[in-house]
């Protein structure tokens, strides 16, 4: 399995509305190597359409496609996996529809007790926030950053910061202890989103 670390972008329709392969192809050349393809809005045939473009697009540029919530999605266009909320498709059972090499993440909000509960049962990695305010989930439960080094300390699977991040805070939550950043607006709302995303990647120790 590919290294999940760095910067892991997120797909918005309203942000993305008639432009999405272009934007994320920007994030792609901006060596961004995890895409999240999160559609609330399109109908099923709709996104079907995209994923599958998407996906051979992140082929191309040797990403990462991971598909939000939709086990059934990820599976009909043979995404790399699918990132999914609590309330979503168990993990064991998302695991026997996608096959052992997928990537199955999962949100845990601010709860540890949630992420070891998802290691155990098979994820590949977590997901804490939000951490500061958010357009794209603005009712989302608050979670302090302690929870990343906690998680850290408990964990042997990667750990990914949501939830307002922005160029400004996410030296912080580097810091703190996350693995990756998932980014939305701060990154597909920028007027340059490849260099907005290469900024992003000399966050991370090693990519100076």
């Amino acid at each position: 399995m590919k290294l999940l670390s760095g910067i892991y972008a997120i797909t918005d329709d309203s942000l993305l509305h008639g432009k999405l392969l272009p934007a994320v192809e920007a994030v792609l050349q901006g060596d961004g190597r995890i895409v999240q393809y999160r559609s609330k809005v399109a109908d099923l045939n709709h996104q079907q359409t995209e994923a599958s473009l998407l996906l051979a697009l992140c082929q191309r540029y040797g990403a990462l496609l991971l598909i939000n919530d939709n086990v059934e999605l990820a599976h009909a266009v043979g995404a790399h996996g699918v990132h999914l909320g609590q309330c979503d498709m168990p993990i064991a059972e998302a695991r026997a529809l996608l096959g052992p090499d997928a990537i199955i993440g999962i949100t845990c909000h601010d709860s540890l007790t949630l992420a070891l509960e998802a290691q155990q049962a098979g994820a590949d990695y977590v997901a804490f926030g939000r951490f500061f305010s958010s357009s794209t989930k603005p009712s989302a439960p608050p979670a302090d950053l302690s929870v990343l080094g906690a998680a850290k300390a408990r964990l042997t699977i990667p750990v990914v910061a949501i939830g307002g991040i922005t160029l400004d805070n996410a030296p912080s939550v580097i810091a703190a202890g996350a693995d990756m950043l998932a980014v939305v607006g701060d990154l597909f709302g920028a007027a340059d989103i490849t260099d907005r995303t290469r900024t992003y990647c000399k966050l991370f120790p090693g990519n100076h």
